[in-house]
């Protein structure tokens, strides 16, 4: 049985799994895109972008599984672009080096280093934009978006030859707009949300929510730099976005719980918005 879970969020497709300390991965086939590699996820072989949120191992553990399995892939041909907070550059590729070695094969990766606030283009209209996050190691989140160029305001309605005649005297009749699609924040505090309030706004907003109870209450969760439920839902009447899909839950709750503890606490806010990352067969336990 797949470890994955498949969720469907308007135009996009959500594949991946993940639970706190153990694993994280998703692929968005739409969006060429993986993020983290917790999991090396076979479907996702091929995607050209990587966006790294830290280095602790059950969000990169399994990349060398990946890059692997790129090995054996004709189509895969072109080196992973790997998005990751600054800095992480030179030892990941210093691990990279010993294991292309032992695996008598290179592993390459294109390294694409952030920090917040950078911006780099993907395609032609899709963009990522670094997003602080705050945890205990170098971490980001990532906001991926289209930047497209509309007609100013104060010149819609005129013809086209009248556009074009402003164009001749220099002036600019266009200007960018960001229309964001897809936010990632995992492995943070909440604050991460007041830092970065175009998350708000995103498509997609996928966040982590590790704690769901006294069991592991907010002062466990801030002392790991995770989010609780209990700080969550304040956030929760400030969410624009079409999807909310909460990940990252911990191991200490059983899946069942967290369908209902989420469905009494979130979804009276938040609807049908609200999805959860959780596993898709019918017993109550965690994939692997």
């Amino acid at each position: 049985m797949s470890a994955l879970s498949e969720l469907k969020l308007g135009a996009y497709t959500l594949r991946g799994a993940s639970l706190g300390g153990l694993y994280t991965a998703f692929h968005v086939p739409e969006l060429d895109s993986l993020f983290d590699v917790g999991l090396a996820i076979r479907g996702g072989a091929t995607a050209s972008h990587l966006f790294l949120s830290h280095a602790h191992l059950d969000h990169l553990g399994a990349l060398p599984s990946l890059l692997g399995m790129r090995g054996m892939i004709s189509s895969a041909d072109k080196p992973l672009k790997l998005y990751c907070p600054k800095g992480l550059e030179e030892q990941l590729q210093k691990v990279l080096d010993e294991l292309s070695g032992l695996h008598h094969w290179p592993l390459k990766v294109d390294f694409k280093p952030m920090e917040k606030d950078d911006e780099l283009q993907l395609r032609q209209d899709l963009w990522v934009k670094a997003l602080q996050t705050f945890h205990p190691v170098p971490s980001l989140g990532y906001l991926l978006f289209n930047r497209v160029s509309k007609l100013r305001p104060e010149y819609q309605g005129l013809k086209g030859n009248e556009i074009k005649a402003l164009k001749d005297q220099g002036i600019e009749v266009s200007h960018w707009v960001d229309r964001p699609k897809l936010a990632y924040l995992t492995d943070t505090l909440p604050e991460a949300l007041k830092h970065n309030p175009e998350a708000l706004k995103a498509e997609i907003l996928i966040i982590e929510c590790t704690f769901l109870n006294d069991r592991k209450g907010v002062e466990v969760a801030r002392a790991g730099c995770h989010i609780h439920i209990e700080e969550l839902i304040p956030w929760a009447e400030k969410m624009d976005n079409k999807h909310v899909v909460l990940m990252h839950f911990s191991q200490v709750h059983r899946p069942s719980d967290i369908v209902k503890i989420c469905e009494e606490r979130l979804k009276p806010i938040l609807g049908e918005r609200l999805k959860l990352c959780l596993p898709h067969h019918s017993t109550d336990h965690w994939w692997i």
